[in-house]
């Protein structure tokens, strides 16, 4: 019962995602916009404070490092373009198609390790693979960003020097 919902979940938040990220490129993209989800989602680590859900820290780096491999797909999809001097996230059309993949991948991976792991456990692990995943693409997205950020300046700095001679 418990895996069902939490599968139905997973699928309906994949969904959201996916109607998010669309119209996250209609609106130029800022600092705020990266870094603020994978806080949001950093509270549901308090789950970890109840027994039922405690991992050993080898699950912890497994769950986590599987999540890191599953970002590099989001990792190469998730690129910027400068419209009107400001950056906005480029639409891809291969995200949908990434994403609705990874989240069947996890539900797999999740009946697979739920066989021999206990219901909490394996709630845990996949909270901290979604977190790896999650942190290590926006952290990538910030990187990405700040750079196209920097040239941005550089240019206009370059075209106000120009304009002053």
């Amino acid at each position: 019962m418990w895996v069902l919902v939490s599968t139905i979940g997973a699928a309906f938040m994949a969904t959201m995602m996916i109607f998010i990220r669309l119209r996250a490129a209609r609106k130029p993209a800022s600092v705020k916009k990266i870094i603020l989800p994978p806080l949001f989602m950093s509270t549901g680590a308090f789950m970890f404070l109840f027994e039922p859900f405690q991992v050993s820290w080898q699950q912890v780096l497994e769950a986590m490092s599987v999540g890191i491999v599953f970002s590099i797909l989001l990792i190469k999809t998730s690129n910027f373009e400068v419209r009107d001097k400001l950056i906005y996230l480029k639409p891809s059309k291969a995200f949908g198609a990434i994403l609705i993949g990874l989240l069947l991948l996890r539900i797999v991976l999740k009946l697979i390790v739920g066989q021999s792991v206990s219901f909490g456990e394996t709630s845990g692990m996949f909270f901290l693979l979604a977190l790896g995943m999650i942190l290590s693409w926006r952290i990538a997205m910030l990187i990405k960003f700040r750079r196209l950020e920097e040239e941005l300046k550089s240019s206009k700095s370059i075209k106000e020097f120009a304009t002053q001679e």
